[in-house]
């Protein structure tokens, strides 16, 4: 069953230490008192989540609550999942064990799979009355998504991503709290904490990109630069940071150059000389955050630029179909955004 039992030592180590004092700094991160939903895939990190999180619990009285998604990929899974279910059970931890029922057309893949766990996570949070799923990503996980995002040539804002909190559907939100631990952290807790772990033989099906990368490409950066996770993996944070610094940044700087729309128009409208008269760079970046605003859709950067090169008010009166329903207009000194009146436009 890939299991495996290690010896009990004492409950409180470091480990609990660094959690414990990150919970201080961020205290919305898992609020005191507040009702938690973990997501439980009986994996070592998942499982060195709980197992802090259960000696934590006095401290900062949460209730907690498991859930685990069974996807059906693997002929031991079930079997796997009900002996999680029956550790939980033993030590009174409300468990939800759901399998994935696909329909004869769906291909299963790793997006489809993790856009199912999350929409079943949701759903459970609401019926649980908890704003906070859980998830045991490490810094490991964030390295690994750092790197297979830059090799995809991805948007800065993709480099900064698995975040510690995110929405997940209003109010509902997940939280990573262990981005400051790596795999080899949470391998240490399993043993010292004496957590049963459930491997998962797909981990190191070589078809999978991200599997090829942490048994490929991670144990040689590792083993040239020790520790090379946790510092991509802040790297990942400093980026997210920048981020978001920036776009508080964009914000400030498109209120002066807020102008009133023409009826029918989606938000305010953009002053079209003073945006024209700023730096490419400026204007793509200040463009891409209006749109952004008024549409909440990100625009892709290259499909920006031909509406940039016509803004210059010397150009006359124009307009420019963005897809899926949006259209740019500009004419004299404003530039506006409306979209279809079809409904069913995405």
């Amino acid at each position: 069953m890939g299991f495996s039992h290690p010896k009990p030592t004492a409950s409180w180590s470091g480990d609990h230490h660094r959690l414990h004092r990150l919970l201080q700094r961020h205290p919305q991160l898992l609020p005191a008192g507040a009702p938690l939903l973990l997501a439980v895939s009986g994996g070592q990190d998942s499982m060195a989540l709980l197992g802090l999180l259960l000696d934590l619990r006095a401290r900062h009285g949460w209730r907690l609550s498991l859930w685990h998604g069974d996807h059906r990929w693997r002929p031991e899974s079930a079997e796997q999942a009900a002996a999680l279910s029956r550790w939980a059970a033993d030590r009174d931890l409300p468990i939800l064990v759901e399998g994935w029922q696909r329909s004869a057309e769906e291909v299963p893949s790793e997006a489809a799979a993790r856009r199912w766990r999350y929409d079943r996570l949701a759903r459970r949070a609401r019926e649980l009355g908890c704003t906070r799923v859980v998830t045991g990503h490490t810094a490991t996980d964030r390295a690994e998504t750092l790197l297979l995002n830059l090799a995809r040539g991805s948007h800065r804002r993709g480099l900064g991503s698995l975040r510690r909190r995110r929405t997940l559907e209003p109010p509902v939100e997940l939280v990573r709290p262990l981005l400051d631990f790596d795999r080899a952290d949470t391998a240490r807790l399993c043993r010292s904490l004496a957590l049963p772990v459930w491997s998962d033989a797909s981990n190191s099906d070589p078809r999978f990109s991200r599997n090829r990368l942490r048994l490929e490409v991670g144990p040689v950066l590792n083993s040239l630069h020790p520790g090379a996770d946790r510092r991509i993996a802040r790297a990942a944070e400093q980026l997210a940071e920048a981020e978001d610094a920036a776009a508080e940044l964009l914000r400030l700087a498109l209120e002066p150059l807020q102008a009133p729309a023409p009826p029918g128009a989606v938000g305010a409208g953009l002053r079209r000389g003073r945006l024209a008269g700023l730096g490419r760079g400026n204007q793509s970046q200040l463009l891409q955050s209006w749109l952004e605003q008024a549409s909440g859709r990100r625009w892709p950067a290259r499909s920006l630029e031909a509406v940039l090169d016509r803004l210059p008010p010397e150009r006359g009166p124009g307009g420019a179909d963005l897809g899926h329903g949006w259209h740019l207009h500009w004419q004299g000194t404003t530039l506006w955004l409306c979209r279809d009146r079809d409904p069913s436009a995405p």
